[in-house]
């Protein structure tokens, strides 16, 4: 078993975050008081969701489960739709994906009996598949936003020859969702061979055997994978048709911002 962490040692935390604005302010780079506030909103955030869940944990499992599931997939939504700031629906539609990606993820864990149905172990899993598929989206939307502005000249080009909306953005789409899956993709090579994996250590430190632990690992990291793939596929190829209007001509978030307003007045 982990050795209980005094309050005494979490204030020696302290020196690891000395480090990084020490680094800051001898290269000048800014960042100080960025540390100093994220170090410090990180701990306060994680001290209330210790109490938070002690609390979810007491309650019948489909109240504790459904209660942090609809906060986890909120916040993630409406951070990883900030990514993609300009593009109609987004929030709503990143909102939807991740809760069916999620859904689903857990429904193969019920399925399959990977998991029990109890806040402690669906809690903590689902919010990995969650927190990455969050960032799979944002990135997603972010390297959509600059592909189609780098590349507005070949498909305009493509338009111009006939093609269509699909046809013309095909390569663009590939390549953002190839770059939403790449991190992930290195992951799964070196996992376990660079570094042990937080759930898998996590476990260990609890006391439970290494080889349990792995399995435990292998199901999470595979449902990370897929619920990547998922979410930055899904997210891509419906966000992708908003860079079109009906008449098949490529249009520009500042035009969707400026039809929405006309439609407000």
């Amino acid at each position: 078993m982990a050795p209980e962490i005094s309050n005494v040692s979490m204030f020696f935390l302290i020196f690891f975050v000395l480090i990084p604005v020490s680094l800051s302010y001898f290269y000048s780079l800014g960042l100080g008081k960025s540390i100093v506030w994220s170090s410090f909103r990180g701990f306060i955030q994680l001290l209330i969701i210790g109490y938070v869940l002690t609390y979810l944990f007491s309650l019948e499992p489909i109240v504790g489960i459904s209660i942090m599931l609809m906060v986890m997939i909120t916040v993630a939504s409406f951070h990883a739709s900030q990514k993609g700031e300009g593009i109609p629906y987004i929030k709503s539609t990143v909102f939807i994906v991740i809760a069916m990606v999620e859904l689903l993820v857990l429904f193969m864990w019920l399925a399959f009996q990977m998991v029990s149905f109890e806040p402690d172990q669906v809690i903590p899993m689902s919010g990995m598949v969650i927190g990455n598929s969050m960032v799979a989206i944002g990135l997603a939307l972010e390297r959509m936003k600059s592909e189609f502005k780098e590349g507005k000249g070949r498909i305009l080009a493509a338009l111009a020859l006939g093609a269509k909306p699909q046809d013309a953005s095909k390569i663009l789409v590939r390549r953002v969702v190839k770059a939403a899956m790449i991190p992930n993709v290195d992951g799964l090579k070196t996992i376990g061979l660079v570094q042990l994996p937080g759930m898998m250590t996590g476990l260990i430190l609890g006391g439970v055997a290494p080889i349990d632990a792995i399995r435990y690992q292998i199901v999470i990291s595979l449902s990370i994978f897929a619920s990547v793939s998922l979410s930055a596929m899904i997210v891509t190829m419906i966000s992708y048709r908003f860079f079109f209007n009906d008449r098949h001509q490529l249009v520009t978030l500042n035009d969707h911002e400026e039809d929405m307003k006309e439609g407000q007045s």
